[in-house]
This record gives structure tokens, C-alpha cells and sequence, in this order.
């Protein structure tokens, strides 16, 4: 892009972020009015993406060695897919500092020239408007193609993303798939915006059952969308964990640990006790301590039985009073 053609796009950028309406009509001129006022950011600014030292680099790298293990299959499936057309497969953390990077030898060069490489912090923040940094911001798949970035310096690029969350709900990451090619069209990013989402959603169900290693796994809902959907159970039918997509649907916290709840509840089934999923007593006992929140008592009541005839179950059974 010449000097000329750099000028009008941060006009065209300043003007369209100090629209009054501008925000509310546009996904886009919001996150360059962000870029603004929360990141002080100057669309005309030239110099190239910042990139943290070595040092820094490799404590990344280490910090999420499971998470990039995870990841790679995937990554490698993604490029074999993409990589012939020019693009770029990143790996971000939930920083948007890029941790790993798939490309061919002969667009090495001109990656590293935009700052798509290793290394490199494309948050939003250090940014602007971008596919990676607005992608965790806004914590949505998206496309950010050529004159959509915040700075004329990225307007040659197009950048289509997906988030991944992690098993506690929070973003650990983002899938970037980038191109500098002038002919890449928008036809073409949407084509490749599939594949991005449903690499990023396997990457996430991957992280999700690793992180429960000795849980079964419900699908909590089979049709096609952002977010995956699946429940962690354990060996009592206790929901242990759930994805972010199955936080929403079932209405559980956002983030960090869930109520522990008998799947048949969360799964809208109310069968008796010695169908569906009740497998023997222990089990059922279980269900009934998770749905009185740890009350003995009450638990008691539901399953019509005396406390302390509850109390001697448990005891046989191996269940303490915190139900764990």
C-alpha cells in the first residue's frame, strides 16, 4: 500500500470511528473507535507488529505445552488444507501472542515481513482492529479482511479466526488463518472461515476431555454452531465440568467451577431411581446429595429414608457428608 493509499485509509478509519452511529451500526467502526479511545491507538502509525523476546517467548511456550500439544494435529490438518493458497495457520494464547505457526518456506519471508510470526503480539490492544486481537476481545469467530484492520500498514491482509476456551469457560486462545495475497477475496475467506471453526471446536473438545481424564462425555447438543457442547460425568452421573457452549445452554457459570448436578436433571430427564442413569444405590444417593446442595436431611427426605439410615448408607457406601 503507497503512502497516498495509507493516508486515506486512516482518514476513512477516523472518520467512521468518530461517527456518531457509527458503532452501533458496525461490529467493524466499533472496534476502530475501541482502538481509539481504549487503546490510543493512531491508524497511521507504521512501525510493525511488537514482538516479545526469546525469553519470554519460551515461558509462553512451556506455560502452555499441553494446550499447543493439543493443538498441533489439528493445526497441521488445518494447513494441509489452506497452506497451497498462501495463508498462514497461527496459534495464539489468550493474550494473542502467536505461539505456533504453520507456513511454506516461500512465504516465510513475507510473513515475517507483516509480523505474522512466532513471537508476535496481535492483541487487540497492541493492534487495533485485527483478526486475532478483536477475535478474543469480542470472544467471537470472525473475518477481518484487507481495509477492515485498524491500521493502514495491515489493510493488505486478510485474517479469518476462531476463539478457543478452555475447560473453566475462560479464552486460552485463538486459531488465525492469514493471508497477504492481493487475491484473496471474501468468497474465499468465508470458504476457509468453516474450517477455522471446526478446527478450533476440536482443539477445544480435545482440551476439554483432557482435562477430565476419568469422566464419560455427553453431547448436550447436536446441532452445528460457535461453541461445543459437551458435559464431563463422572462415575455417579454428577456433572463435574462443562464446555463453554454447555455453560450457556444449561444456564451454568460462565466460568470457573459448576454446581454439581445429576446430569438427568441438567439433561432434562427425571427418570425413577433404578432407570436411565441411576446404576445402583451409591449412584442414586449421589444424585440426590447433589440436588440438595450437601444437605443430608434433605437428601434424606427426596429419597424416603430416615437420616441417620441415610448417614449408615453413606458410610457403606464411601460417601462423605461434603459429597465430593
Amino acid at each position: 500500500m503507497g503512502v497516498s493509499a495509507q493516508s486515506e485509509h486512516a482518514k476513512r478509519v477516523l472518520k467512521a470511528a468518530g461517527s456518531p452511529m457509527g458503532a452501533a451500526k458496525s461490529r467493524v467502526i466499533a472496534s476502530w473507535r475501541r482502538s481509539i479511545e481504549r487503546h490510543g491507538l493512531d491508524p497511521a502509525e507504521l512501525k510493525r507488529a511488537d514482538r516479545i523476546d526469546t525469553g519470554e517467548l519460551r515461558h509462553r511456550r512451556s506455560a502452555a505445552d499441553r494446550f499447543r500439544a493439543i493443538a498441533a494435529p489439528q493445526l497441521d490438518q488445518l494447513y494441509r488444507l489452506v497452506g497451497q493458497s498462501g495463508c498462514s495457520v497461527l496459534l495464539t494464547d489468550a493474550e494473542g501472542v502467536v505461539l505456533e505457526q504453520r507456513c511454506s518456506d516461500g512465504d516465510a519471508h513475507a510473513f515475517r515481513a507483516w509480523g505474522l510470526w512466532e513471537g508476535a503480539n496481535w492483541s487487540e490492544q497492541a493492534e487495533g482492529t485485527n483478526g486475532i486481537g478483536t477475535c478474543l476481545t469480542e470472544e467471537r469467530a470472525l473475518i477481518v479482511h484487507r481495509h477492515e484492520h485498524f491500521f493502514a500498514r495491515n489493510a493488505g491482509m486478510s485474517c479469518i479466526d476462531a476463539p478457543i476456551f478452555g475447560a473453566d469457560g475462560q479464552i486460552i486462545g485463538a486459531l488465525d488463518v492469514s493471508s497477504a495475497r492481493v487475491n484473496q477475496t471474501e468468497g474465499i475467506n468465508q470458504l476457509i472461515a468453516a474450517s477455522v471453526l471446526q478446527t478450533a471446536r476440536q482443539i477445544e473438545a480435545e482440551a476439554f476431555r483432557a482435562a477430565f481424564p476419568k469422566a464419560r462425555f455427553v453431547l448436550a447438543d447436536a446441532e452445528e454452531g460457535p461453541l461445543v457442547k459437551l458435559l464431563a460425568v463422572n462415575s455417579d452421573d454428577i456433572v463435574i465440568g462443562a464446555t463453554r457452549g454447555a455453560r450457556r445452554k444449561f444456564g451454568l457459570a460462565a466460568m470457573g467451577p459448576i454446581e454439581l448436578r445429576p446430569a438427568s436433571d441438567l439433561l432434562g430427564r427425571h427418570d425413577n431411581e433404578a432407570t436411565g442413569f441411576e446404576r445402583g444405590e451409591r449412584a442414586a444417593v449421589m444424585r440426590a446429595l447433589a440436588r440438595a446442595d450437601g444437605n443430608v436431611s434433605q437428601a434424606a427426605r427426596a429419597l424416603g429414608v430416615g437420616r441417620a439410615t441415610l448417614y449408615r448408607r453413606m458410610k457403606r457406601l464411601g460417601i462423605g457428608e461434603s459429597a465430593e
